[in-house]
């Protein structure tokens, strides 16, 4: 069994979900001095609030919130606080185009452009954006959400409706995740009209960015301030709002080859190599590292 661990790291609120670990070593990772660690962690980088999650077997074994996702209000983070878990949004749409990729509908290999994705490198591939190596024709590592984001539009053109319709239908419907929206902007009244989700589904949306965890700037004494963030929509690098309970059915969904054959995981999460077979940190739309000889799959 891997070793997995996604970190999800947003203005200053932070939650820790889908990580599997071996039997032996349970009792140890969700024993006290664990615990302690993850607060520990929390007080030291000054964090308001946190979630964490361990997942095995597909089951959740372990989860608890830290601190408070509202701290003028004195509202305690829990398991189910959503948080707007922006470039983490990424493993939802590689999961989109890897499935098309099965499907036949995408070729991982062509350009970009083929599939309406506009990145300056006109011969960059799908597989070198997923890998973030598209600056460089595929031989450097380069973060660069801006490029990522270019699946949006091949999302759209492999499955013919708005890429928030998708990831709405495809995985947070399926997968139940019933604490995630698809974009902080439906509070937006002109957005919620865009007639894309039924009246039931958008006042479900409504009420769970109603609880969503509260932004702040810390600093360098760890006072917290309170700040506004813009309501962004959501596209194939972010806009995601989710709990680490919902994460870790999209994880799980992952892990047990129901989004995706066992194969076509194996790839993602393998790293990639450049034509000069140079180890790159990432695969296709995770990041990939082993740590005491496992490996880890993570994005944050």
């Amino acid at each position: 069994m891997r070793l997995r661990t996604a970190a999800l790291i947003v203005c200053l609120t932070l939650g820790l979900s889908g990580v599997q670990a071996r039997q032996s070593q349970l009792s140890v990772i969700t024993s006290s001095p664990f615990e302690s660690y993850l607060e520990s962690l929390r007080a030291q980088a000054g964090i308001p609030g946190m979630s964490a999650a361990l997942v095995q077997d597909g089951q959740i074994v372990w989860e608890r919130g830290f601190g408070f996702q509202n701290l003028e209000a004195r509202l305690r983070a829990t398991p189910d606080t959503p948080y707007p878990v922006a470039d983490i949004s990424q493993t939802l749409a590689a999961a989109l185009v890897l499935k098309c990729v099965e499907e036949r509908r995408l070729s991982i290999d062509e350009p970009i452009r083929r599939y309406g994705g506009a990145v300056p490198d006109s011969s960059a591939t799908l597989r070198q954006v997923l890998s973030h190596t598209s600056a460089g024709a595929g031989e450097v590592f380069r973060y660069e959400p801006e490029r990522y984001a270019q699946l949006t539009p091949v999302v759209e053109s492999c499955v013919p409706q708005p890429y928030r319709k998708t990831i709405a239908v495809n995985l947070l419907e399926r997968l139940a995740m019933k604490d995630s929206v698809p974009g902080r902007d439906l509070v937006d009244p002109a957005v919620m009209t865009e007639r894309l989700f039924s009246s039931e589904i958008l006042e479900r949306y409504a009420k769970v960015l109603e609880r969503i965890a509260v932004p702040y700037k810390v600093d360098n004494k760890k006072r917290a301030t309170r700040t506004e963030v813009a309501h962004e929509g959501i596209n194939a690098a972010t806009g995601l709002i989710t709990t680490v309970r919902d994460y870790a059915r999209f994880d799980t969904a992952i892990d047990e080859a129901v989004l995706l054959r066992v194969e076509t995981v194996e790839a993602a999460c393998s790293p990639d190599t450049t034509d000069l077979r140079t180890v790159l940190p990432t695969g296709l739309g995770w990041f990939v590292q082993t740590y005491r000889g496992e490996p880890v799959v993570w994005h944050s």
